[in-house]
């Protein structure tokens, strides 16, 4: 930055010629942009007084017009001369966490209003200096009446995508999806909440659809199970296996023109590990768990494996990954696995806090 230093010594104000308009407004810009300059002492002096002057009272009636909003400054929209830093292209440049209640569709037709979570980002080239991120919070309010899926989201996409002129653009929506389910014996029913995520990413044309979701369950060790059952035959001695709540996260490709609900989704993973965590439990459906978990013992090998089976069964999913993680009772670590398939997923490096996302808290 070249620094402006103006002189101490100043002509006599006599002496100078009355400025014109556009010197009279150039000095002004230069106020504004004081913090950015280095000025001596006296100068200083006189923009504090300057600034001491203008209105501290918010202008509750003051409504801008078109003239007005024309003039004001939009520095992320300015010249590639104000890029701080390198001039390279942005991969991902967007929201997190901006939340709106939205319409969902369920897989019986109905809809359901949730609290959703929006990520959404797009690419931006190396010669431009940001984005107006207002732009993607205001495409939801303009759908926000409309129920979501994944084609709501996709054109949701392509219309801030084309309004911030970017070639890649990416939305996810995440949400807690409630379903009413059923005690093991009692015959009680209460609400299962899921972890769901919605994306869809866009390159130009093409659309990618992925949902994300995760199932919690109980995992008994074999090998402790099998341990007790020994200790209890040879030497008469009562013992328990270890078992645990533990989470596998389904990321699933969702072909083109098919619709993969959350609730086949819950149906898969049941069907490949029965014992999911219970909502309504009396006595009786305690002991029926148990029987549960000692009929289906599962190593963390055994779940990703589990689940990847049903995966390949479901003729609406491509690329897919399943990463599992058994949060030990026996030991003071976590026991993790991750199955990808396809290419979509295939990555060298995760995200060193991937396993510590897999944590949910009752």
């Amino acid at each position: 930055m070249n620094y402006i230093v103006l002189s101490n010594q100043l002509p006599e104000a006599d002496d100078l010629p009355a400025p014109t308009y556009d010197e009279v407004k150039s000095a002004l810009e230069i106020i504004k942009r004081s913090s950015v300059l280095r000025l001596d002492d006296d100068l200083s002096g006189s923009i504090r007084s300057y600034r001491a002057d203008l209105n501290r009272s918010y202008p509750e009636q003051f409504v801008p017009d078109a003239a007005y909003k024309a003039s004001m400054p939009d520095l992320q929209n300015g010249p590639s001369s104000l890029i701080k830093g390198a001039k390279t292209e942005i991969q991902h440049v967007g929201i997190s966490n901006f939340r709106l209640p939205l319409k969902w569709q369920t897989r019986a037709g109905g809809q359901l209003v949730l609290e959703t979570s929006v990520t959404g980002s797009v690419s931006l080239e190396a010669s431009k200096k940001g984005i107006n991120m207002s732009r993607i919070m205001r495409s939801f309010y303009s759908h926000s009446d409309e129920p979501f899926d994944l084609a709501r989201i996709d054109r949701v996409l392509k219309g801030y995508l084309d309004d911030l002129e970017s070639l890649d653009a990416r939305l996810q929506l995440s949400f807690r999806y409630p379903l009413l389910k059923r005690s093991l014996r009692s015959n009680l029913d209460g609400f299962q909440y899921y972890d769901v995520a919605v994306e869809v990413i866009r390159h130009g044309p093409e659309s990618t659809g992925i949902i994300h979701f995760d199932y919690v369950y109980s995992s008994t060790c074999p090998c402790s199970l099998e341990l007790s059952e020994h200790a209890r035959k040879s030497r008469g001695q009562i013992a328990t296996p270890h078992s645990q709540r533990s989470v596998a996260r389904i990321s699933a490709v969702i072909k083109n023109g098919q619709s993969l609900w959350t609730e086949d989704l819950v149906e898969l993973c049941v069907a490949a590990i029965p014992t999911e965590t219970q909502v309504m439990v009396k006595r009786e459906d305690e002991q029926a768990f148990a029987e549960l978990n000692a009929s289906n013992p599962i190593f963390v090998e055994d779940a990703v494996r589990l689940i990847c089976e049903g995966l390949e069964r479901e003729d609406r999913v491509g690329d897919f990954r399943v990463v599992a993680s058994h949060q030990e009772s026996l030991h003071s670590h976590d026991a993790v696995s991750i199955l990808t398939s396809g290419p979509t997923f295939q990555q060298v490096s995760y995200d060193h806090r991937m396993f510590a996302s897999l944590y949910h808290i009752g």
